[in-house]
């Protein structure tokens, strides 16, 4: 739970809030049933009205503000919970961009041989499992325990015996219950886990690299490896469902068990041989059997909250894995090898070269400081990619003022501009335009209807390969780095297009990027005519490059 509250960093008086208006709730639930019932057998012995007027009107105050506390309750507890999901979500997209967090720590190093469906279950669905707690876990269990205690007090003044019965029965729903249903879901994301998260990869894989899956003709054994992982998974979640049947059992049993014990103390104590006035045995008794009911509210939610505790460390676990301090330098989760399915391997955020069968840790050279233009050439497969990730830092400790343009960066479904902001989030209007011409796109952008505020509906999906290349160049025009590391910047443009772009990025006079910062260009083809200050060929992967000015 330290650690847990670490990453959220909720607010204490905002989850003491949600904590004391639960605590409303229930027990206006509670106070409502013994009114209730006192009021039931009062009015059977045909009192004046006048004496049940206060009665009356306090069960329909009880009501409403039963329903009322519930709502706050609800609102109080979200906003905790949503809060600090934004603050670990943020917390932790804010570590894989930079190196001033602990996540990026590991991110650097180890980020970079996860799956996308791998990352997307740690910062996506472990999230949400971590603020699920919140709503679940903490603030069920908190009311859960001050309404139970207020139910045995409450039964004690009436008969202390039947308060021992409920105290036992409501220990059985508290521990048994939920030891249960955490048993339940602890077999389940054992046995889930990797069968979800692998389905989830593979799934990734399948959607993104489809078209080049179906040429090598490895889409059908793709698909067919996703349908078995998510059976696989399935099949788990069934058999981990029996444990959770028997915890689900014991709360009625619990109940039955409660009010069965109340109302037999009752008949001992307020028969006709027992020594209580007969005027109060009826109003008694009937509390002694409906305020059991309405204290099994406040525990029925305990089994649940024992499986999102589960759910909730494991999800803490594998985002506690990213980091090498927290997690005793354990190695975080990566794909065996061979793992994936062809093209299925380019489906990782990236590639460490050494992940290769039989491959040999390769070696390259530093980036040369004396050089402010230089372009990586090499057949596909020499290892330009690598060796520019290797200069970005993914694989070491990350230069300062760096930022790495990837061939499969992203384009989110929101506006032009926003996914500019990407790089520098108060990029204006107009240095957003400038940059857009910079690249070809004026014309384009032109004839959108809404300018740099139309969205890309579906991300890349809403525009041609040509387009999303120049978006994410001049996206990376706008970036505040030094250093700017490009990786085929000029793929899916036309062939003079792209020569014409790839010379304006390795011209420092052109003015297409500042004289003062430095270009690092991967490319195919390098064009006729380039002021390139230095050349690297790449011949073989793992070789050192041998420059050419």
């Amino acid at each position: 739970m330290r650690d847990l509250r670490d990453l959220l960093s909720w607010n204490p008086w905002r989850l003491a809030t949600a904590i004391t208006w639960g605590v409303l709730a229930l027990g206006s639930g509670l106070a409502l049933a013994a009114l209730a019932a006192w009021l039931i057998a009062r009015a059977w012995q045909m009192p004046p009205v006048l004496d049940l007027t206060v009665a009356v009107v306090a069960v329909r105050a009880l009501g409403i503000s039963r329903g009322l506390c519930r709502y706050l309750e609800r609102l109080a507890t979200h906003d905790v919970a949503l809060r600090a999901q934004n603050t670990a979500r943020t917390a932790t997209y804010r570590a894989l961009a930079t190196s001033t967090s602990w996540l990026h720590r590991r991110a650097r190093t180890d980020t970079t041989v996860l799956r996308r469906g791998d990352l997307l279950v740690r910062i996506g669905a472990d999230i949400d499992d971590l603020g699920a707690v919140v709503v679940r876990a903490v603030v069920p269990c908190a009311v859960a325990l001050v309404l139970s205690v207020a139910a045995v007090v409450l039964l004690a003044l009436l008969a202390p015996p039947a308060a021992l019965v409920l105290a036992a029965a409501l220990l059985v729903s508290a521990l048994l219950a939920p030891w249960l249903a955490a048993t339940a879901a602890a077999d389940a994301e054992r046995a889930v886990r990797a069968d979800r998260a692998e389905f989830t990869a593979r799934a990734v894989t399948v959607l993104d690299h489809a078209p080049e899956l179906r040429v090598a003709g490895r889409l059908p054994e793709a698909m067919a490896a996703a349908a078995a992982a998510s059976t696989r998974a399935v099949a788990a979640e069934d058999r981990a469902a029996s444990r959770s049947a028997w915890a689900a059992a014991a709360l009625p049993a619990s109940i039955g068990v409660s009010v069965l014990g109340a109302l037999l103390t009752g008949l001992a104590i307020y028969g006709p041989t027992g020594g209580t006035p007969a005027g109060t045995s009826p109003m008694a008794l009937t509390m002694l059997v409906l305020i059991p009911l309405s204290a099994f509210e406040a525990v029925a939610a305990l089994p649940a909250a024992a499986q999102a505790l589960t759910t909730g460390r494991a999800a803490l676990h594998r985002l506690r894995a990213l980091d090498p301090e927290r997690s005793g330098g354990a190695a975080g989760e990566r794909p065996a090898p061979g793992d994936g399915c062809g093209p299925a391997a380019s489906s990782h955020s990236a590639s460490r070269p050494s992940e290769a069968a039989g491959a040999a840790e390769p070696t390259f050279p530093e980036r040369p400081r004396d050089a402010r233009r230089i372009a990586i050439v090499g057949p596909s497969g020499a290892g330009k990619t690598t060796l520019l990730m290797q200069w970005a830092g993914l694989f070491t400790t990350p230069e300062p003022g760096t930022t790495f343009f990837a061939e499969d960066a992203h384009l989110f479904g929101t506006s032009i501009l926003e996914n500019l902001r990407v790089a520098r989030g108060d990029i204006t209007e107009p240095e957003a335009t400038s940059a857009l011409r910079a690249v070809g796109l004026g014309d384009w952008l032109d004839t959108l209807p809404d300018g740099l505020n139309t969205t890309l509906t579906g991300g890349a999906a809403a525009v041609s390969g040509g387009q999303r290349r120049r978006i994410l160049l001049a996206r990376a025009l706008l970036a505040p780095a030094d250093v700017l590391l490009l990786d085929e910047p000029t793929e899916h443009l036309e062939a003079e297009a792209g020569a014409t772009l790839l010379r304006r990025l390795l011209d420092p006079d052109d003015g297409l990027v500042a004289p003062n910062r430095t270009v690092v260009v991967v490319t195919h083809q390098l064009p006729d005519a380039h002021r390139a200050d230095l050349v690297l060929h790449l011949s073989a992967l793992g070789e050192n490059p041998l420059p050419v000015s």
